[in-house]
């Protein structure tokens, strides 16, 4: 087997009747073992947490950093895929997820905020992000906003409410370093030029937090016409220093929920004239 720019010593030799022919090569599924809503954490041993959480459940391939499952939640399908850290696997992710017909796609994660009211446990829901990361520039012209999908948005927001959790609605900065990118010290003192002041200007600008791939998913879901989402809990308080895993499923089982509520909401837009969901048609 070669790396991702070589040849793909797994390809079917069986011809056109191999069950497997659309495989696709990273993720290692096909169509059929994937929900048309699947859920986005970064660490594969997050997909066992988010399982745990289902009605029924199953791994249907598990390849690099990529661990797929699929069950049910409520008696809604859905399926969870890890991308791994960073926008460049996570694009990977959107597009053979894509292929195999997914069209619903939220990231599950933690984060760093950086505004005062937010607190260590808290959840952010992004409802549009900023691209400090280069994938989704391989893509589209950067003006190109990373907007969330309404319903994607609503759907979390009212999952969160009816689980009881303190959440946030708003913009998140994703970046291509965890260390300079995001204003950290690096690796004997280093220190990115003008860290500080791009940190305050995100603050200025009202963006609620930073993590790694949240804007070229919903960017890549945008030019698909896919609908998109990211719900993050948060570990890292930037503005006191802290640090602490709290609340580790919380955004697991916002998310989880939130596909099941979307499911609802898909059959009362189904049920009507309306070109989309909206609060109108309530939850």
């Amino acid at each position: 087997m070669t790396g991702a720019d070589g040849d793909d010593s797994r390809q079917s030799t069986a011809g056109a009747e191999d069950p497997r022919e659309d495989e696709q090569y990273h993720l290692e599924v096909t169509e059929g073992e994937v929900a048309d809503s699947v859920l986005l954490p970064g660490d594969p041993d997050r997909v066992e947490t988010i399982r745990e959480g289902w009605t029924e459940s199953e791994v249907v391939a598990d390849h690099r950093e990529y661990r797929t499952a699929t069950g049910s939640v409520e008696g809604t399908p859905i399926s969870v895929t890890s991308t791994g850290i960073g926008s460049p696997s996570a694009a990977i992710a959107v597009e053979e997820l894509a292929r195999v017909g997914a069209d619903t796609l939220i990231r599950v994660g933690s984060c760093g905020a950086i505004q005062a009211e937010t607190d260590i446990g808290d959840l952010i829901i992004t409802s549009g992000a900023v691209r400090q990361e280069g994938t989704s520039s391989e893509y589209v012209r950067d003006d190109y906003p990373a907007v969330a999908d309404h319903a994607v948005v609503a759907a979390l927001a009212a999952a969160a409410e009816q689980l009881g959790y303190d959440y946030h609605v708003g913009l998140t900065a994703s970046t291509d370093s965890f260390y300079a990118g995001q204003s950290r010290e690096g690796f004997g003192g280093f220190r990115a030029r003008d860290s500080e002041a791009d940190v305050a200007e995100l603050q200025d600008a009202g963006v609620l937090n930073f993590e790694m791939e949240a804007s070229a998913i919903l960017t890549l879901a945008n030019v698909y016409g896919l609908r998109a989402g990211a719900v993050c809990t948060v570990y890292a308080d930037r503005t006191t220093g802290e640090f602490r895993v709290e609340g580790e499923q919380r955004a697991a089982k916002t998310a989880s929920k939130a596909v099941a509520l979307l499911a609802e909401m898909d059959e009362q837009v189904a049920a009507t004239d309306a070109d989309a969901w909206h609060a109108g048609l309530g939850l």
